[in-house]
C-alpha cells in the first residue's frame, strides 16, 4: 500500500530552484546547521563516510565537514549543491544508499515535506551501519501558527471557507514513535522554538519563497488568492500577532530527532527481576509487602 500524497514533490523542486534563483533566505537554515555541529560535537568519534540528506544550501555540510572522512550531498535538485564534494541528484523518499554503507546521516530542515516519513525512516536505518548515528532537524507542529491562523480566520470571513495553505508538521511525540518503529535504538526527540519578527507579514512571506517553503500541498487550492483575503489576513496577522513596536512574531518549531542503528555494544536494558539490589534496601526503608498495612 502506498503512502498517501501529501506533499507535490514536483513542485517542491520547482520551489527549490525558484528559491536558489532569487537568492536564498539562509538565516534559519544557517542556524540549524551550528546546531547540528553543536550536538555532534558531544559524540566523541569520527565518522569515515557520511551523507547530508536534502539539506537546503551547503550550510550543513559546511558545519560538519570536519566530521566524516567523506561526506556526500544528497538533493533534489542539482541547484542545492552550493558546496565542493561529492553529491547525488535523489529524492529523500528513494535513498540511493547499499545496506549498511554509511556511518552518519544528519538532514536539516528536508523531511518534513516527504510523503511517506516512517519509510524514509526505515531507509535510512537500512543504510547505517551498525551503531551508525542519524541527526536530523523538521520543521514541527506549530511552526507558522500565526499564518495558518490568520489564513484560515480571513478566508472564513471573507469568502466563507477554508483552504490548505499551511502544511501539517509532525510534533515531537509522534517523531519518537517513527523512530522507534523504524527500528531505531536510543531514539531521542526535543523540540526548539525560534521565533523571527518582520515589520510585516509580507516580509515573512518573501522569506518563505526565498527558502523554497511555499505551499506544496498536493489539496493545494489552484485558483489565485484574492485580494481582499490577502489584505484581510495581514490585518488579522498584525491584530492577533504584533508586539508593542507594531512588528508581526513568526514561530518556527525545530524537531529534532536522534537514533542509533542497533548494535551489541549499545547500552542495553536489563532484564525484567534480573536487579541484585532491592530498591528498599538503596532506598534505606523497610520494604512492605503486598497486603501488609503500614505501621503509624
Amino acid at each position: 500500500m502506498s503512502a498517501p500524497r501529501i506533499f507535490d514533490r514536483s513542485l517542491l523542486r520547482q520551489r527549490r530552484r525558484r528559491a536558489q534563483a532569487l537568492g536564498p533566505a539562509t538565516f534559519l537554515i544557517d542556524r540549524v546547521a551550528d546546531d547540528i555541529a553543536d550536538r555532534l560535537a558531544t559524540v566523541l568519534r569520527r565518522f569515515p563516510r557520511a551523507a547530508d540528506l536534502g539539506s537546503p544550501t551547503g550550510a550543513v555540510r559546511r558545519a560538519i565537514a570536519g566530521r566524516a572522512d567523506s561526506l556526500i550531498a544528497v538533493d533534489v535538485t542539482v541547484q542545492g549543491f552550493d558546496a565542493a564534494g561529492p553529491h547525488v541528484v535523489a529524492d529523500e523518499e528513494a535513498l540511493p544508499f547499499a545496506d549498511g554503507s554509511l556511518d552518519l546521516i544528519v538532514s536539516a530542515l528536508a523531511l518534513q515535506s516527504v510523503n511517506d516519513l516512517p519509510g524514509t525512516l526505515v531507509q535510512i536505518r537500512r543504510a547505517l551501519r551498525p551503531d551508525g548515528l542519524f541527526l536530523a532537524a523538521l520543521l514541527g507542529a506549530d511552526s507558522l501558527t500565526e499564518l495558518r491562523q490568520s489564513f484560515a480566520a480571513a478566508e472564513a470571513e471573507v469568502e466563507g471557507g477554508v483552504s490548505p495553505r499551511v502544511a501539517p508538521f509532525i510534533d515531537a511525540r509522534e517523531a519518537g514513535a517513527l523512530l522507534q518503529r523504524a527500528g531505531f535504538a536510543l531514539p531521542v526527540t526535543d523540540v526548539e522554538r525560534i521565533t523571527v519578527r518582520y515589520a510585516s507579514p509580507f516580509g515573512l512571506m518573501a522569506d518563505l519563497r526565498r527558502m523554497g517553503a511555499t505551499n506544496v500541498l498536493a489539496e493545494r487550492r489552484r485558483s489565485p488568492l484574492r485580494r481582499a483575503t490577502l489584505r484581510r489576513m495581514v490585518e488579522l496577522y498584525a491584530e492577533r500577532f504584533s508586539d508593542g513596536d507594531g512588528r508581526v512574531r513568526a514561530s518556527f518549531d525545530i524537531v529534532w530527532l536522534s537514533g542509533w542503528a542497533p548494535d551489541a555494544s549499545q547500552p542495553q536494558p536489563l532484564k525484567p527481576g534480573s536487579a541484585k539490589t532491592r530498591l528498599a534496601d538503596a532506598l534505606g526503608t523497610r520494604e512492605i509487602s503486598s497486603g501488609e498495612k503500614p505501621e503509624r
